[in-house]
């Protein structure tokens, strides 16, 4: 498998979960939070027509449009990845991306105007979902694997 074909898959996998779960928050969550682990962990139901942890609300359409950038900008790059791990890590990214898009695309009436669908909320955390999950893990791998190449050369 090429490594952009493994960024795509990955990035299809991601896409599938964060959509699924998020139609299920929307059928199970709708009526009120569910406890999980007491106060530390709740399913409920957030809609985000900002950014990450409810910041810059009301620029659902800016975020977007620089998510679409980011996303083309991610696909042509997965093509010029040298090693897995990269590729892994551009589709973890894309994949988030692409979920939260899906949002603004698909869950609002105007141009790119949706509400990002949030459901996990642990205590420390603002509300997020699998796409976020995605994108955290990522650019969190992103680093990660970034030094440890470094510490090869």
């Amino acid at each position: 498998m090429t490594n952009r074909r493994l960024t795509l898959s990955v990035a299809a996998a991601v896409v599938a979960l964060d959509q699924l779960t998020k139609w299920m928050a929307l059928s199970a969550f709708d009526d009120g939070p569910t406890e999980v682990i007491g106060d530390f962990l709740v399913f409920r139901l957030v809609r985000n027509p900002g950014a990450a942890f409810n910041s810059l609300q009301g620029s659902g359409v800016l975020i977007g449009l620089v998510a679409v950038v980011v996303v083309l900008a991610l696909i042509r790059l997965s093509g010029s990845t040298e090693h897995r791990s990269e590729a892994l890590v551009f589709g973890l990214i894309l994949g988030g991306a692409i979920g939260n898009l899906a949002d603004r695309a698909f869950r609002g009436d105007g141009f790119l105007d949706g509400a990002v669908i949030d459901w996990i909320d642990l205590w420390f955390i603002p509300t997020f979902n699998v796409a976020d999950s995605s994108l955290t893990i990522g650019a969190v791998l992103a680093v990660v694997v970034s030094l440890l190449q470094k510490s090869d050369q």
